[in-house]
């Protein structure tokens, strides 16, 4: 495979931890897989590892160059911040190699924009970019002393994108707080996520220069889901409380 997967999301949002993840997951002992990160925030086995130091001109332009000529499959440059990490880092997807990064934009689909404010080619967006991750962490209603939230009425969830219908029946839960909880009604962490795929139709909208509504619009049509459809689900399962549901996805 090739092509570039960004994650994008406030700091904090769990973005490393991800791609931390999907790296472990696709790692075998014959894979070149080469990191430039700041900082390195875990060692990997079998992952070649780099930490960009800026104040001596290593930058993740440099490391990027670098890693070209070592033939790897895989590279993972830890931040996009520059037009010129970003223009090497799709012209490496381009060239047989699957890069990953991150971004921070508030959904998936404005990642998009940003690249393009960032003066890259539509063209090098349009072929580049195969998938888009936007991710939050929500605290975790405690499963212990759930109970049903009054307060939470059908007019507070049609505000949030509920159906009439799906607000008047819905039974939405809080933790009141409970010894296995420390009283505070959360327990754990939970991810709130959304993928864009870079579909045939996404990537001649981008190379059509179309604006961010109308490129949602396309993906909606097929089959986008955003974070806060996740959330409403997760609403719904009595694992996010309403009040972790604004403070987390109610801000974008």
């Amino acid at each position: 495979p090739q092509g570039m997967i960004l994650v994008t999301g406030p700091t904090g949002s769990g973005k490393t931890t991800t791609l931390y993840s999907v790296l472990k997951h696709i790692n075998k002992p014959d894979m070149n897989i080469l990191t430039a990160e700041d900082p390195v925030e875990y060692e990997m086995e079998g992952v070649g590892q780099v930490q960009v130091k800026e104040s001596i001109g290593y930058t993740f332009e440099e490391a990027l160059r670098s890693f070209l000529r070592q033939d790897p499959e895989v590279i993972l440059v830890g931040e996009i911040r520059d037009k010129a990490t970003v223009d090497i880092a799709l012209k490496a997807a381009l060239t047989g190699h699957l890069v990953f990064s991150t971004l921070h934009t508030n959904d998936a689909p404005s990642s998009i924009t940003r690249l393009q404010n960032m003066d890259t080619p539509n063209y090098l967006i349009s072929a580049a970019l195969t998938l888009i991750m936007a991710q939050r962490l929500a605290r975790k209603t405690c499963s212990e002393c759930r109970v049903i939230d009054e307060n939470i009425t059908p007019k507070l969830l049609n505000a949030v994108g509920f159906l009439p219908e799906q607000s008047s029946r819905a039974k939405i839960y809080k933790g009141s707080g409970c010894d296995k909880c420390s009283g505070s009604g959360y327990k754990g962490r939970m991810g709130i996520y959304e993928i864009l795929e870079i579909d045939n139709e996404l990537k001649a909208g981008i190379l059509s220069n179309l604006q961010q509504t109308e490129l949602n619009a396309i993906a909606k049509k097929n089959g986008f889901r955003t974070m806060q459809d996740m959330g409403q689900d997760l609403l719904l399962s009595g694992d996010l409380s309403y009040a972790e549901y604004e403070r987390v996805l109610q801000s974008n």
